[in-house]
């Protein structure tokens, strides 16, 4: 680990040094270019340099513990025990440091929420939990735009799907990918009996043109008559967009703008996220199918989450997390799921690159 730290502070000075450079300064994509980079080292860069500077303090404590005045002795011996304690946290973060991050973070997400089992209840819970998502992208002062939404008769929703736009979306919500149960008395069950219903929720990275061509040719764009719940007609011109992606059978239609070019700009906003997700989907079942770092087994299909209203109780079954605050959770504090869930995922990325490091040394 060592090795590797002083090779990112050695390309660390080289690009400070690269950064005064004035043919790189004229050069602004490179200027940018290592201008990330230097952002992207700088925290390693600083914990790897505190951590040097603990270890000195390290020894010059060990040298006063055989000084002869007890008095040095013992702060010395107090002064190590915190010192130990701090040299443990920095080597911790370190090591996350060090892996791999996921080029997705920092990037906006298409979410995606469909009901599943359950009737009207199962659209009324997709509501529920597309509001949870709103409110707690709205605490952080993200964005949110609808790009297609399906509503049932009784105010659910069959389907939704909107981009919500702000720095590192994905990496706090790409966890929320798979199956939401939720266990609660229907407001139709006139007898009180609980019933339980699905949804489902895909988290996709937004993808821009760079990540993503799509060939014209391999499209297939049809226009319809937009309509509302029941089948009624509710534009009178042919501005919904439906558009094929023929390679790969992927439909998107898209309807709630009365302007044709609006639903094919989202359509296609949308289809993007889709290919690029399927994209990197195969590459990471080819690198591997069991990585550890994977959440479950990447099947959206799978529970991942039960919300159970007689109880208020919210549990997340891949870490075993239960809370007993489902209103509040479901007001957008979903915080502490979130950061929970990051914290798990961290300790075992970290455990994967030690393995791997075992293995190659």
């Amino acid at each position: 680990m060592f090795d590797k730290l002083t090779g990112v502070e050695e390309r660390f000075l080289k690009i400070e040094k690269l950064l005064s450079d004035p043919d790189v300064i004229k050069d602004q994509d490179a200027y940018r270019k290592y201008t990330k980079e230097h952002a992207d080292l700088s925290k390693i860069v600083s914990a790897y340099r505190e951590y040097k500077q603990v270890a000195e303090y390290i020894r010059e404590s060990k040298d006063l513990l055989k000084d002869s005045d007890e008095d040095i002795k013992e702060l010395a011996s107090e002064d190590l025990q915190q010192l130990y304690e701090r040299s443990e946290r920095l080597e911790r973060e370190l090591k996350w440091l060090l892996v791999p991050r996921d080029p997705n973070d920092e990037k906006n997400i298409v979410l995606e929420i469909r009901a599943g089992t359950g009737g009207e209840e199962a659209g009324l819970f997709a509501a529920d939990l597309f509001q949870m998502y709103s409110k707690y992208a709205d605490s952080l002062g993200w964005k949110v735009e609808v790009l297609s939404k399906h509503v049932t008769g009784v105010g659910g929703l069959k389907e939704i799907i909107a981009l919500v736009q702000g720095r590192g979306a994905y990496s706090r919500l790409k966890y929320e990918s798979g199956t939401h149960r939720v266990q609660r008395v229907p407001v139709t069950e006139s007898q009180g009996r609980i019933h339980t219903s699905a949804v489902t929720v895909a988290v996709l990275p937004e993808a821009e043109d760079v990540d993503v061509k799509i060939d014209p040719d391999e499209i297939r764009v049809d226009v319809f008559r937009s309509t509302g719940p029941g089948g009624q007609s509710v534009n009178t011109t042919d501005s919904a967009i439906r558009i094929t992606h023929l390679p790969t059978g992927l439909v998107v239609s898209c309807q709630d703008e009365k302007s044709q070019h609006k639903n094919r700009a989202k359509a296609m906003k949308v289809l993007r996220a889709r290919l690029y997700d399927k994209m990197v989907s195969e590459q990471n079942e080819k690198i591997s199918a069991d990585r550890r770092s994977q959440v479950g087994s990447g099947d959206r299909s799978e529970r991942i989450r039960t919300f159970n209203f007689p109880q208020s109780r919210v549990t997340d079954h891949r870490i075993g997390l239960t809370l007993y605050k489902l209103e509040n959770i479901l007001q957008g504090n979903i915080g502490e799921i979130i950061d929970s869930l990051i914290t798990n995922y961290q300790a075992l990325a970290i455990q994967d690159a030690e393995a791997e490091s075992r293995h190659a040394a």
